[in-house]
């Protein structure tokens, strides 16, 4: 079934919005996928054309505040704002059961989406999504860089990120002008940072009853917390020659191990 392109117009919290979304929605409970600060819709999109995948139904949509999606209050998207977007997302198109994937704060949106329904999440892979305030590396410059003017922060915030010498890193700021509001950023990233540092997220990850999946690239694999999760029954999925994005950098072999990880699911 080919991916069908969609716009969809929703209210949350009174905020007007136009939704871009991608979705090709069978029989099968489909896999709703939130996508990263900065990234898009389409980052999944091959699951649809993957063999081991495609049977699998998908649904994805530009966050508010990013890609082609439209708001018409961009300082009200903060991570809550996002979460009540996704269940505003699956109720029109009345999704009950589904896979959820979430990479980076599309992971942070999805734990607390799932945290608020377990009992309709079938399966979870949280794609380096925050969990510990050192994963804070990227929405923590909100503070640490302040500026008065989001237009220079986000400028700032290319140019640091084009030159930090990690895997895929130059290409994802290449395309941030396109896919990211100025207007949008600083509520995203103080929210990020204020439920990654006192959210409990870890308590709230290992709660969950389904099967779980934490993915990073090996860039990651010091990470503090990957002991506990491997302790807590948590599959680790740890991807070669990749960094925040295996997505962008080895995204053949993200789709093997998610395709092994539903498989196991059933």
């Amino acid at each position: 079934m080919a991916l069908t392109f969609e716009c969809v117009p929703l209210k949350v919290r009174g905020v007007n919005l136009n939704l871009s979304t991608i979705h090709n929605l069978n029989s099968t409970p489909p896999i709703l996928f939130l996508h990263g600060f900065g990234s898009s819709k389409e980052d999944l999109a091959d699951l649809t054309i993957q063999s081991t995948l495609k049977h699998h139904g998908f649904i994805a949509y530009d966050a508010p505040g990013c890609g082609h999606s439209e708001s018409d209050n961009l300082s009200a998207t903060d991570i809550p704002f996002l979460v009540e977007t996704a269940q505003a997302v699956l109720s029109h198109f009345k999704i009950t059961k589904f896979h959820l994937m979430g990479h980076s704060m599309g992971g942070l949106t999805a734990l607390l989406l799932a945290n608020r329904h377990p009992q309709n999440v079938l399966s979870f892979v949280d794609i380096k999504g925050n969990l510990a305030p050192e994963d804070c590396f990227l929405s923590r410059q909100i503070f640490m860089f302040p500026a008065d003017d989001d237009e220079a922060f986000l400028d700032a915030f290319i140019e640091r990120t084009r030159t930090s010498g990690s895997f895929a890193n130059a290409m994802y700021a290449s395309t941030l002008r396109v896919r990211v509001r100025p207007g949008a950023v600083r509520s995203i990233f103080e929210s990020m940072v204020q439920l990654t540092d006192h959210g409990n997220l870890m308590d709230k990850f290992l709660a969950l009853p389904c099967p779980r999946m934490f993915m990073f690239g090996e860039e990651m694999r010091g990470l503090s917390y990957l002991p506990l999760l491997e302790k807590e029954g948590v599959e680790l999925a740890d991807i070669p020659n990749s960094g925040h994005f295996p997505m962008y950098s080895n995204p053949v072999e993200m789709y093997r191990r998610i395709a092994i990880f539903l498989d196991r699911c059933g």
